[in-house]
């Protein structure tokens, strides 16, 4: 069994994805950075390892079993044992993970890059392992909610959230389709289509929208969601929480 010591971890909860997962580079200075005393170190296939980067299921019992009680936590004098916590690779990819005493990686976290690259220099004899992981059932499953990569590629985390906000926004008017809504939030994204809008009914107007909004991120972007989030108090607070940030790294 391969460990790392003295792990410095900036754990992201219930992410799904691993793009909202933030390398060291982008860590807030606010962020809740936790130091793991001793962590085991996974050297595993990269489907296996992709499963569990990019998704919420089950982690494969046999890594669970081969994990458990291995790691911990420390806090100022306090040292407290972690039931199910790794950090794994594929040879390329890091990630750090915790399930919270489930079987499901709840907490993933990056590494610093000299801990990345102590991860590189250990497993460099190593065989990575499956730990009876089978991939002919599974296939990664993105949608309006969990964007594919490709939608956030090149993005700040910043932006990143903002899309984010942006998705669930347009989520809500995809729920209630009222064509008066869809017609007026795709005039207000490209007034210029305004002779054709109506004329569209519900899905020619709810498609061009998003295929039109969903490609990159841009100053009109973020002004259109803006707008689309207005009055909805919890994407609200999401949007204030972020305009926070940009703000205190500004001042930095």
């Amino acid at each position: 069994m391969l460990y790392l010591h003295d792990v410095w971890v900036n754990w992201f909860e219930g992410e799904e994805n691993g793009y909202n997962v933030c390398y060291f580079h982008e860590w807030r200075k606010e962020d809740k950075i936790e130091l793991l005393d001793q962590v085991p170190l996974l050297y595993i296939t990269k489907p296996l390892y992709q499963y569990i980067e990019n998704d919420m299921h089950d982690v494969p019992k046999a890594l669970l079993d081969t994990v458990y009680r291995r790691a911990y936590a420390r806090k100022g004098q306090m040292r407290k044992c972690l039931d199910y916590a790794a950090v794994i690779t594929d040879g390329t990819e890091i990630i750090a993970i915790d399930t919270a005493g489930y079987s499901i990686p709840i907490k993933k976290s990056r590494l610093i890059p000299r801990q990345e690259q102590l991860v590189y220099d250990m497993v460099q004899n190593v065989k990575p392992k499956s730990y009876g992981f089978e991939t002919l059932d599974y296939k990664k499953a993105y949608h309006m909610l969990s964007m594919a990569p490709d939608l956030v590629f090149g993005l700040t985390r910043r932006e990143r959230q903002l899309k984010q906000l942006m998705m669930m926004g347009l989520d809500q008017l995809r729920t209630a389709n009222r064509i008066e809504e869809l017609r007026y939030w795709l005039t207000e994204w490209d007034p210029k289509q305004y002779p054709n809008i109506h004329y569209m009914n519900e899905e020619k107007a709810w498609r061009t929208l998003y295929s039109s909004v969903r490609q990159g991120w841009s100053l009109a972007h973020e002004e259109f969601c803006e707008k689309l989030i207005k009055g909805q108090p919890f994407l609200e607070k999401m949007w204030a929480f972020e305009e926070q940030k940009q703000q205190a790294s500004k001042q930095q």
